[in-house]
């Protein structure tokens, strides 16, 4: 007899045990989260194999906890060959479980965050709420304080009281030879953020804040590299638009390239953010600010392609969806990295860089070469200052020239 759950899913018999009710749901959500039909099925044949050993095992369903995974395949793997697929396809179905309150939260003491992974999650909500950090901002603070806390107190108490500059400077010295400037600067300034905030809360008395080096950081020592406008062009012409990934990564890169955007605005675009009827977008910006910018036609195109014939069925409000299950927004700023590096070594464009900044880069260079003034760049880009602008004047060639002195005894 044949047991047939999701109107796809075929069994060779009903299945029993105490998650044999919840397997209808399980396997809709997997449809829901894009999952193929082969996958669906053999996380359904798997989920229902280990119901049947809850119930010979006399376990009721709210007390499946991880460790009757384990017990399950150290069981299952007598009789068959392992799969690597299997621990995480059952990982999943706990996961659902929980998120449904099937079966309890497993709080373990050794999954108890200690005393510095206690005070880090409370720093960590402070920036969210109190100062409304961008969450890449928040996540690069939180990296650097979780190691610092180790450093000093390792997994015990944590005394903040007993802080010193020593403490401080001794972290520094270990760390920073072997980052790069960049990333120095931001571990400088978590710390100071840090070490206001417990003072603020009375943790420490001094301002140790200041005993904090201040990293070197001469304005406008570098030239922005920018893609070029003709490689901006061989590129967009390589990507294949046939396909659902296609559409998706031409819209993505056409965002950076025609307007400028930094990952992070792309990839935490949402629907709601476009105005088709005034051809306007919502950009949420750096510093919590939101801008309006104007919706050129030729990436409206693009965008509304995708949607129409790429983007998956998804609950999700992101315009910009992963290709594969499971269906939800992109990862990160990372993510876009990822499709412009995968994209210039496909079309052999030798761009400056594998980043998707230089898009960013390549547009206020040309703007300026065409004649428009830093503030209207700026006002572009998002920027809250005019001296962030300032730097692109370096790249204006032709204006420069005019700067330049003859040479002393005229040209040879």
């Amino acid at each position: 007899m044949r047991y047939i759950i999701g109107n796809d899913v075929v069994l060779s018999q009903a299945p029993v045990g105490p998650l044999a009710a919840y397997l209808e749901a399980f396997a809709e959500l997997l449809v829901q989260q894009g999952y193929t039909r082969h996958y669906i099925h053999r996380h359904i044949l798997l989920a229902a194999c280990f119901s049947r050993w809850l119930l010979q095992t006399g376990t009721p369903v709210h007390r499946v906890m991880s460790e009757h995974l384990t017990r399950y395949f150290r069981h299952r793997h007598r009789r068959r060959r392992p799969n690597l697929g299997d621990r995480p396809a059952l990982d999943h179905l706990m996961s659902f479980l929980r998120h449904e309150s099937v079966t309890p939260e497993e709080s373990n003491a050794a999954q108890q965050p200690g005393p510095a992974e206690l005070c880090v999650l409370e720093y960590e909500q402070y920036q969210r709420d109190a100062r409304g950090l961008a969450e890449v901002t928040i996540r690069n603070y939180t990296l650097y304080i979780r190691r610092f806390l180790k450093d000093r107190y390792g997994d015990g108490p944590l005394a903040l009281s007993r802080l010193r500059a020593n403490d401080i400077l001794g972290f520094l010295l270990r760390q920073a030879p072997s980052r790069y400037k960049k990333r120095t600067k931001i571990l400088t300034t978590a710390l100071r953020s840090f070490l206001r905030y417990i003072r603020a809360r009375g943790e420490i008395e001094h301002d140790l804040a200041a005993a904090v080096p201040t990293v070197p950081n001469w304005s406008m020592t570098s030239i922005p590299r920018g893609i070029a406008v003709d490689q901006v062009r061989q590129l967009l012409a390589g990507i294949d638009r046939g396909t659902a990934t296609g559409r998706r990564d031409y819209a993505i890169l056409l965002l950076l390239a025609r307007l400028g955007l930094r990952s992070s605005e792309v990839v935490f675009l949402e629907l709601d953010d476009i105005d088709w009827v005034a051809g306007k977008l919502r950009i949420r910006a750096k510093g919590s600010q939101s801008l309006e910018l104007p919706l050129p036609a030729e990436v409206g195109k693009a965008i509304a392609g995708y949607l129409q014939h790429g983007r998956p069925q998804s609950a999700s409000r992101r315009v910009f969806l992963r290709a594969k299950a499971p269906v939800r927004g992109l990862q990160g700023p990372c993510t876009l990295g990822s499709i412009v590096r995968c994209h210039l070594v496909r079309t052999g464009v030798n761009a400056p860089t594998y980043g998707a900044h230089q898009f960013r880069h390549g547009l206020a260079t040309q703007m300026l070469r065409q004649g428009c003034s830093l503030g209207e760049i700026g006002e572009l880009l998002g920027h809250r200052s005019l001296e962030a602008t300032r730097i692109y004047t370096k790249v204006h060639l032709d204006a420069l020239r005019k700067l330049a002195l003859p040479w002393p005894g005229g040209a040879r």
